[in-house]
């Protein structure tokens, strides 16, 4: 279950700064970028919280860990995501961590940023290729369930390519 929070959290928080996905389209940069830090913190919450419950579950049913794709993506994933947490916590506060070319360091939590949700969509996909899912969801449920995860990433594919990155790349 706290994939499905991880997931969510770190969509919305992306989609803040989609004028035509965002409930907060009103607010400041500055307040969307606050809510965006807030999101995300939550987001890396909920997979700690998921992280512990999968140690937890898998110590006490004597199971070995990290024996699949999914587990194998998904500690990646984490571990980018906590990487991309360490770059905003620089560009929130970046006289403090010494950034020099804030404009070069968004850019980079942008593109990286993307790649870390991509990720994460990734090791839902594995995740439901699994047994344990493939056993609780069934025919044409199983095939909404792989297709859900597909919407959010396009739009946020679509929001960054097509918004962001392209006057990044004039005004560098």
């Amino acid at each position: 279950m706290q994939a499905l929070e991880f997931c969510l959290c770190m969509a919305e928080a992306i989609l803040l700064f989609s004028p035509e996905h965002s409930p907060f389209f009103f607010c400041s940069r500055k307040a969307r970028t606050r809510l965006h830090w807030a999101g995300q913190t939550l987001a890396i919450l909920f997979a700690a919280l998921g992280l512990g419950f999968i140690i937890s579950s898998r110590t006490r049913s004597e199971l070995p860990h990290l024996v699949s794709w999914h587990s194998w993506v998904g500690a990646l994933t984490l571990l980018a995501t906590s990487g991309q947490a360490l770059c905003g916590l620089c560009l929130l506060c970046p006289r403090a961590a010494r950034v020099s070319r804030v404009a070069r360091l968004k850019l980079y939590h942008l593109t990286c940023g993307l790649v870390v949700y991509l990720m994460a969509t990734g090791t839902v996909f594995l995740g439901m290729y699994s047994v344990w899912f493939q056993a609780q969801i069934k025919g044409a449920a199983w095939y909404l369930c792989l297709a859900l995860p597909l919407y959010p990433a396009l739009v946020i594919m679509h929001q960054i390519s097509s918004s962001y990155l392209p006057k990044k790349k004039m005004e560098m």
